[in-house]
């Protein structure tokens, strides 16, 4: 369906335009000066169809007026709408004079999207045709929603990763530590204990030695004391253990000795031994937030992947929308419109009308592909262009046709 015939009486600046475009055109062309009402007449096509398309306004009865009046015709249909102080009315027939019930459930069913401009679009920054296009596609998963998501498991991931370093640097700053080390500290006053145990003994056996020396030394200097000094001698031989040798302080020494460097090992050790398990598990904290991460990547491409974008090859990133995994901003001028064309066709696929507001911005080339866009897919385009001489043009002064 295209729009026949558009009749705005009293509609916000416009005071009476009755607009019935060339059946064999696909462009309508509404230009005039700033301030004279062209944007009411377009606006009033939307505000006809009511709905996800009309926006509410506060005024929507021109200044000095008590009613506005808009009779929209395409060829199946008839709307009109009035809007009164206390509010609007709508009456649909049909081409019969058949009136419909449930007028506004029925246009719902008809109507697409008509806030789709493609020029309008294409000079959006990323970010906001990223927030029209989110807006025009029904995903199945909320963007905001999943792209905070990620970025909460991404910070606590980087703070975890950032853990991770810390315990590795720690690990690294102990070094290497001898395989052999015990596992507890050693006791140095139970060496000690040992030690002094070990020197009493070789301090009995050395004064024993000396005590059989000093009786050999009084058998040569006193032989008429020989039979005493033989029997004290065989006495004193007898209180000594002739395989007895003396015990080796030296190994015990060092023991002593190693000991305070054996326990700061030992406690190296089990400090290091405490950041190995940190480090594990802030690793596996990673981990486990990295495959979460790849989890938040997969929600979104299956979503993308069964998403019904109105463009094959659309779709969008956190920086913006892309097209064919361009960005859209690359494409050339051309394309960029072929591309918003075809959105706003898809999106109106029964109601083949599409508003262009800023249409003096067009350069010949461009104006001449949207035209063409439009002929191809029998789509009928509203074209608001500032000037009061524009040519095959309805141009507006003071609210009316000139």
């Amino acid at each position: 369906m295209k729009v026949i015939s558009l009749t705005t009486t009293n509609y916000k600046r416009a005071k009476h335009v009755e607009i019935k475009p060339d059946p064999d055109g696909n462009l309508v062309i509404v230009a005039g000066k700033n301030g004279q009402g062209k944007s009411s007449v377009l606006d009033s096509i939307a505000a006809a169809l009511g709905g996800a398309n009309s926006k509410t306004t506060p005024k929507p009865i021109r200044d000095g007026e008590d009613r506005a009046e808009i009779v929209l015709e395409t060829e199946e249909l008839t709307v009109t709408r009035v809007f009164t102080p206390s509010g609007s009315r709508l009456t649909l027939t049909s081409k019969d004079g058949a009136k419909y019930p449930k007028a506004q459930a029925k246009l719902d069913e008809l109507v697409g999207n008509l806030s789709m401009d493609p020029l309008a679009f294409t000079l959006l920054d990323d970010k906001k045709q990223l927030a029209q296009l989110l807006d025009l596609v029904d995903l199945p998963f909320s963007p905001d929603q999943l792209e905070s998501e990620r970025k909460q498991v991404f910070e606590e991931r980087t703070a975890v990763n950032r853990r991770v370093k810390e315990f590795e640097s720690a690990l690294a700053q102990h070094g290497e530590l001898p395989v052999d080390l015990p596992s507890a500290e050693v006791s140095v006053s139970g060496l000690l204990s040992e030690y002094h145990q070990a020197r009493n003994k070789n301090e009995v056996l050395q004064r024993s030695q000396q005590f059989v020396e000093s009786l050999q030394a009084q058998i040569e200097q006193l032989e008429e004391q020989l039979a005493k000094a033989k029997n004290d001698l065989s006495e004193a031989l007898a209180s000594v253990d002739p395989d007895a040798k003396s015990i080796d302080l030296t190994a015990i020494q060092a023991q002593i000795d190693g000991a305070e460097e054996t326990n700061r090992l030992v406690r190296k050790a089990q400090e290091r031994g405490a950041l190995s398990f940190q480090f594990e598990a802030a690793k596996g904290q990673a981990n486990q937030l990295t495959a979460k991460l790849d989890q938040i990547a997969k929600t979104k491409a299956d979503g993308l992947a069964a998403a019904q974008f109105p463009v094959d090859g659309l779709g969008f990133t956190e920086e913006g929308v892309t097209y064919q995994g361009v960005p859209f901003k690359q494409a050339s001028s051309a394309e960029q419109i072929r591309v918003s064309m075809a959105m706003a066709i898809a999106l109106n696929p029964k109601l083949k009308v599409i508003r262009i507001q800023d249409g003096s911005l067009l350069d010949t080339d461009s104006l001449a592909l949207i035209e063409e866009t439009a002929q191809e897919h029998g789509y009928q385009i509203w074209l608001e262009v500032v000037g009061d001489d524009i040519e095959d043009a309805y141009t507006i002064i003071d609210g009316e046709v000139a």
